[in-house]
């Protein structure tokens, strides 16, 4: 769970857009695959983080596992309901990684607390998250790139209100987000002879 507070557009330039946007996925998809790496060779994992003991918390966990759901295979999943990636693990499961994959390049999810008219946001941008932030925990930072929803309102009680957060709000962004990490995967296989002008013209590249 990070702070919303994190991510300033001027430093970091994320891409943001609202679950209720339309064309949403696509949109996601689209900007995912911008920041994906060219080599084909090198290894993409999805390092999904949170907890399925907190409805707020459990973002990341929920798109591991919806994408495992969609028999996803494209990239190995760490962070699912089953096994969730948090705080008492990131580490450990980092290591595992490092140990298991020459140079991957980390894809981080995980989900974020900020401004009342920010919920419903998703972002994506480039470089690494810090997890725990919004319950003040110390964690290492993480990610080549990440993507992050924010599910409530940060600022007072950060763990009551993740406890608190509408269940509804987090399976909708976990579907979204799931279905745009799988969408841009294809496309970076099959590389699409529409997709750079489609790119081009909706200023992502």
């Amino acid at each position: 769970m990070v702070s919303g507070q994190l991510f300033s557009q001027k430093r970091n330039n994320p891409f943001r857009v609202h679950m209720k946007q339309p064309i949403v996925t696509s949109l996601m998809a689209k900007k995912i695959y911008t920041l994906l790496p060219k080599n084909l060779e090198q290894q993409i994992i999805i390092l999904c983080i949170g907890t399925d003991r907190s409805t707020g918390d459990s973002l990341g966990p929920l798109i591991g596992t919806k994408l495992l759901e969609r028999a996803f295979n494209q990239f190995p999943i760490y962070g699912t309901l089953n096994e969730p990636v948090h705080a008492k693990n990131l580490d450990e499961t980092l290591a595992i990684i490092q140990e298991n994959y020459e140079d991957p390049f980390i894809l981080a999810i995980d989900a974020c607390l900020g401004r009342s008219q920010s919920v419903g946001y998703m972002t994506v941008a480039d470089g690494p998250l810090q997890p725990g932030t919004a319950v003040n925990k110390k964690l290492p930072s993480v990610g080549d790139i990440h993507i992050t929803g924010i599910v409530n309102v940060n600022g007072f009680m950060e763990m009551m209100v993740l406890q608190n957060t509408r269940l509804s709000i987090v399976m909708d962004m976990a579907d979204i987000i799931s279905r745009a990490i799988a969408r841009s995967a294809r496309w970076r296989e099959t590389n699409p002879n529409w997709l750079t002008t489609s790119l081009k013209r909706e200023n992502f590249i």
